[in-house]
């Protein structure tokens, strides 16, 4: 990685912080939303050897837009077009009711790109973990148990992208909830 990537890295890394400075995750310590943005780009880098620039900061920035005021032309402003482009491909259409929305991932996963598959799985492990580790307050049993399922049937759609990280992601999930 060059000084402009990781110029760009840390400019992803401030951005997503100030993005979501007021964002509490769900779980019942309330920990600040930005640890799971860059619990993201760690596993990309960390389980998958992902080095890819434009991932890494996808995987920093992939929920801007769907949860946040940041509109896709702010990141094409600040990241240009290739990130901002890989952002929407993991963004959620939240004019959408739940169960669409979590259906077109199923749906869509095949479609994305190289670099949107990455942020997808990595998501998707950071997720499992948190729901493992420490759930949503209001998640019972059943719930924590759909989202694995859920989670499952997105990353079986992108298998053969990297296998490190599909080997985290099947780690993740032998801790399904029983």
């Amino acid at each position: 990685m060059d000084t402009s990537e990781l110029g760009l890295l840390l400019k992803a890394v401030a951005f997503a912080a100030e993005k979501h400075r007021l964002q509490k995750r769900k779980d019942v310590e309330a920990s600040p939303y930005i640890n799971h943005p860059v619990a993201v780009a760690s596993t990309l880098f960390h389980e998958g050897g992902v080095t890819d620039v434009r991932a890494l900061c996808a995987a920093l920035l992939h929920d801007t837009i769907e949860d946040t005021q940041t509109t896709p032309a702010e990141l094409e402003q600040h990241f240009g077009r290739e990130i901002k482009d890989i952002v929407l491909e993991v963004t959620d259409d939240k004019s959408l009711d739940k169960q669409a929305r979590k259906q077109l991932q199923i749906d869509h996963a095949a479609e994305l790109s190289l670099a949107a598959r990455l942020v997808k799985l990595g998501d998707k492990i950071c997720n499992l973990k948190d729901v493992a580790d420490s759930p949503p307050a209001k998640w019972d049993l059943e719930r924590r148990q759909g989202y694995f399922d859920w989670a499952k049937q997105v990353v079986d759609q992108i298998r053969g992208t990297n296998a490190g990280l599909e080997k985290a992601f099947d780690a993740a999930y032998a801790r399904r909830p029983q």
